[in-house]
């Protein structure tokens, strides 16, 4: 959306390009620095001199052409917040080459929309990784292979619920409070038939999954960049995650009365 009276469609086109590149950054997992340093140095490599402003939800930029002094500014919303560090490193590069060979709007845009295109980790791979790493945790603890084994199953299976329940369109904190919960559920019935030798560290290590670390640090990042507005909101972000993973593993103690 818009505020001028009088539109110049290469400056509109300009602002829409960045807001594109700022929502992605937010959107895969960048800190408020990266994503104002990458917009402008995209724009100072087209020509443009522009000013930004990063909320956790909105992205707010301003265009100016130096040469004849029009001004377009734009806002646009961010979608849903996760984490894409190839997209990220992508983008940082882009900005780079567009910075020092003076790319054409035109190169950037083809540039963004092959990164877009930049295919993921199929969801399988990712979930039997991600699961192997929190029975890996479990193992630096002290857990033995059962112990892993529970661990293992049990971040599997938190993993599948959180994934179907976030494309349901749950709300993202009751997708982990869905995940916490089965996760401890599965690793109780290890602990309540003694299965394992430390069947406590798989329920301790199978909801680690789900730890805010992006949003922590991002949080850490912000405040030490002064954007304490944007650190504040990330890091409660972070803190109402850490208390829904508490409160499914509450529930689920309170239900096997541990």
């Amino acid at each position: 959306m818009n505020t001028s009276s009088h539109i110049n469609t290469s400056l509109q086109e300009t602002a829409d390009c960045l807001l594109e590149i700022g929502c992605l950054l937010m959107a895969s997992g960048a800190s408020t620095n990266r994503i104002r340093v990458t917009m402008e140095r995209i724009a100072d490599g087209l020509g443009y001199e522009t000013e930004t402003l990063t909320t956790h939800r909105t992205i707010f930029v301003i265009v100016k052409d130096s040469q004849t002094n029009e001004i377009y500014n734009s806002f646009k919303k961010t979608p849903p917040h996760g984490a894409n560090f190839t997209l990220v490193s992508g983008i940082s590069k882009m900005s780079w080459h567009a910075f020092e060979n003076n790319w054409t709007l035109k190169q950037v845009k083809e540039e963004i929309d092959r990164l877009k295109k930049i295919p993921r980790y199929p969801l399988l791979i990712t979930m039997i990784f991600v699961s192997l790493a929190d029975a890996g945790f479990c193992r630096l603890f002290g857990g033995e292979y059962i112990d892993l084994g529970t661990a293992f199953v049990a971040t599997f299976t938190a993993f599948t619920v959180k994934h179907y329940a976030t494309k349901l369109n749950f709300n993202g904190y009751l997708s982990v409070i869905f995940a916490s919960f089965t996760a401890c559920f599965i690793t109780s019935f290890a602990r309540m038939y003694s299965i394992g030798n430390h069947p406590d560290l798989a329920f301790a290590t199978a909801v680690l999954f789900l730890v805010p670390g992006i949003p922590l640090i991002n949080s850490f990042s912000d405040i030490m960049d002064g954007h304490v507005m944007n650190g504040m909101v990330r890091g409660t972000h972070a803190m109402v995650i850490a208390f829904c993973i508490s409160l499914g593993m509450l529930v689920t103690m309170l239900i096997f009365n541990f």
